[in-house]
């Protein structure tokens, strides 16, 4: 790196105890701090019931894994009330939103009454709630789930997608953007 390019790197930001880089323990605000610089795009996770009805969270953790064969994950938090339904699963629906639907998504992630009432869906394949309106539509069978940290991450593999023009929900820094 020339001194040129060095002068417009980042300058690291230090917690007020003034964690060191070589300190082993990784501060967990920080942390957080540091990733709510990533923009993301918002999306729906949902899955159906045992027994009928349909499970659905907010989710920024989704991304593409393979094209060969057609592979995306997102990962759930251990603490998620929904955890049951989506470790019992064999397939999710992801609807990425548009942004004209930021209600959803602060409706899929903090009512906890039953999120669909009222909501008109599309059942897509193994019986999970697509959004309507949303940007894409991941119709997802579960190819693999895996326990990492205080999360789940789920791998599924796309059987069906479909996407239209427009823009999108996007999040940093905790507030919501248009993209």
């Amino acid at each position: 790196m020339t001194k040129q390019h060095m002068q417009h790197a980042p300058k690291p930001v230090f917690t007020s105890a003034e964690k060191h880089p070589d300190d082993l323990e990784l501060d967990a605000h920080l942390f957080r701090q540091a990733l709510a610089q990533f923009a993301t795009g918002i999306t729906i996770i949902t899955t159906a019931k045992q027994g009928g009805g349909y499970v659905g969270v907010t989710a920024n953790s989704f991304n593409s894994v393979s094209l060969h064969p057609p592979l995306v994950l997102w990962s759930l938090s251990k603490k998620a009330s929904s955890h049951d339904a989506f470790a019992a699963a064999t397939h999710y629906g992801v609807s990425v939103l548009a942004a004209e639907q930021e209600a959803l998504s602060h409706h899929f992630s903090t009512f906890k009454g039953d999120r669909f009432a009222g909501l008109d869906v599309i059942e897509g394949l193994g019986g999970v709630a697509l959004i309507p309106d949303a940007l894409a539509h991941f119709e997802c069978k579960i190819r693999s789930r895996y326990e990492e940290g205080d999360h789940y991450i789920m791998v599924g593999e796309v059987l069906r997608c479909n996407f239209r023009e427009g823009e999108a929900l996007v999040y940093r820094s905790r507030k919501y953007f248009k993209n």
